[in-house]
């Protein structure tokens, strides 16, 4: 597997994967799916978005957005979702984008990495970013409306790059 930044004729996929995590309704944020038309311009309009192609099938496994988490005296923290194909999920893809978003987001002058709102259920996600060294800043009772109408609590967290 190698992780590089995307080109057009990824888009497609990309879109298959990240949609499918908007359609479960439970990690990300976004309510509605990306198209066709706005695909594109979503992705391009990011830091940096790599995908995680597995090298023999080119098929495209996983990716991340990685952005600025806010503007002017904040535009030095990141922010970055990861998005890994239900198929491909137990393979460490998701480590491997993480750790490769470390990476990217140091070479592009972020100083730190935050994430505003992983969902509290999402187990494997938190094991992973505290194994990484991202650290808990408490607990946001109810700050995420799951696909079934019941509220999550969410967890902020950040790592110094």
């Amino acid at each position: 597997m190698i992780i590089r930044g995307y080109s057009k004729n990824d888009i497609m996929q990309m879109m298959g994967i990240w949609n499918e995590i908007v359609e479960a309704g439970n990690a990300f944020p976004q309510m509605d799916m990306l198209t066709q038309n706005d695909a594109g311009a979503f992705f391009s309009e990011q830091s940096f978005t790599g995908v995680a192609i597995q090298e023999d099938t080119h098929e495209i496994l996983g990716l991340y957005i990685l952005h600025p988490n806010n503007i002017g005296r904040c535009g030095h923290i990141a922010n970055a979702s990861y998005a890994v194909k239900s198929s491909a999920r137990g393979l460490h893809v998701g480590e491997k984008l993480v750790k490769h978003s470390i990476d990217k987001g140091k070479a592009l002058g972020f100083k730190v990495m935050q994430f505003n709102a992983v969902v509290k259920t999402n187990h494997q996600a938190i094991h992973l970013y505290e194994r990484l060294g991202f650290v808990k800043l408490g607990v946001i009772p109810d700050g995420f409306l799951m696909r079934d109408g019941a509220f999550e609590d969410i967890i902020p967290f950040y790592r110094t790059l």
